[in-house]
């Protein structure tokens, strides 16, 4: 899957630690079949993607685009109905 025009970056960086989970979540719950976003990190964001995984199996998707060391881009995103 690739980016595409409605995708939007949601850069955590500067959040502190406990609410970047918080608020990738809401961002996931907003969005509508077929959008999604891309998550910008400075760590791999492998913990949040088992939370996925154990959460919303099937209804998500998840691509990195960039794999550090310094940055990753995961595009996070709901599958098209």
């Amino acid at each position: 899957m690739s980016t595409d025009a409605a995708d939007y970056p949601l850069d955590v960086r500067a959040e502190p630690p406990a609410r970047r989970h918080t608020m990738i979540f809401e961002n996931y719950g907003a969005l509508v079949p077929g959008q999604g976003f891309i998550l910008i990190n400075d760590h791999d964001p492998k913990p949040l993607y088992y939370q996925f995984e154990a959460e919303h199996t099937g209804a998500y998707t998840w691509e990195y685009l960039e794999q550090g060391p310094e940055v990753w881009k995961v595009r996070i995103g709901r599958p098209a109905a």
